[in-house]
């Protein structure tokens, strides 16, 4: 099994990559096209990926030595568009200098 963080990792890219394609792709096909079967497709594959970030966000900080703020910053991140893409260069840090390299 991966390390807690690299999966981490992967999950937050995937669950950011959703969000902009439910935000610029399946909102203005709803609105100005009138599919709205777009926004439930995108938005469940979304809403999936936003639990499964969460659970993996709590899994990472149960074995890890990271602060709680870290894990807030993370959360708050993944709420705004483009933001996690920009985080992913500090979580390869954080895993790099984390010393429980050993998957859980």
């Amino acid at each position: 099994m991966k390390h807690p963080v690299s999966f981490l990792r992967t999950i937050t890219l995937l669950e950011a990559i959703s969000f902009l394609i439910l935000l610029f792709i399946a909102m203005p096909l709803k609105y100005f096209y009138g599919m709205p079967v777009a926004v439930k497709i995108v938005g469940m594959a979304h809403g999936l990926l936003f639990v499964t970030f969460c659970f993996a966000l709590y899994r990472v900080l149960m074995h890890t030595k990271w602060p709680f703020s870290r894990a807030v910053l993370l959360f708050v991140a993944s709420l705004l568009p483009f933001v996690p893409f920009f985080i992913d260069r500090r979580m390869r840090a954080w895993a790099a200098e984390d010393s429980t390299q050993t998957p859980a």
